[in-house]
């Protein structure tokens, strides 16, 4: 007669579990409110997230699991990554990271094809360094940054 929070009733989606609708509520109101390093910073801890739940799962011989979490860590990478990327005005740096984000989507499609964990852990170590150089930068430096842009431009 009542729908509850875990019957396919209450929702047309399926059963959903309360701790997934309480993150997804938080991630939503992260996004919302994060400035654009920190989005970036976002984005790398749901590929790095996703990578290793595919690491779980072919421990585990999940294929499904497996190919969820892939999916996941490649339109991250490819469709989150490479599109903040300003090829244009990014110079070098902009360029090589966008060929750091090709080859790893093209690790993780091999990672996927050949349940390989060794190609798994290639793309952590590869993302990695780059999550803590961005974790790394607070708001306040940003905010410096842009006050000293912003004076070089009116002198």
């Amino acid at each position: 007669m009542y729908a509850t929070m875990t019957s396919p009733v209450a929702n047309p989606f399926g059963a959903r579990q309360p701790n997934n609708m309480y993150r997804q509520i938080g991630i939503e109101t992260g996004v919302s409110t994060a400035s654009p390093h920190q989005l970036v910073v976002m984005l790398l801890d749901g590929a790095l997230d996703a990578i290793n739940r595919a690491r779980g799962a072919i421990q585990a011989n999940d294929i499904e699991a497996k190919g969820n979490a892939i999916r996941k860590a490649v339109a991250i990478v490819d469709e989150g990554l490479k599109s903040c990327l300003n090829l244009e005005q990014g110079g070098e740096l902009a360029q090589n990271l966008n060929n750091l984000y090709a080859y790893v989507t093209t690790r993780l499609t091999y990672a996927n094809l050949h349940s390989d964990e060794a190609a798994l852990t290639e793309c952590t170590s590869l993302l990695q360094p780059l999550r803590e150089a961005w974790g790394g930068i607070s708001a306040q430096n940003v905010e410096h940054e842009r006050v000293n842009y912003l004076k070089g431009i009116k002198a």
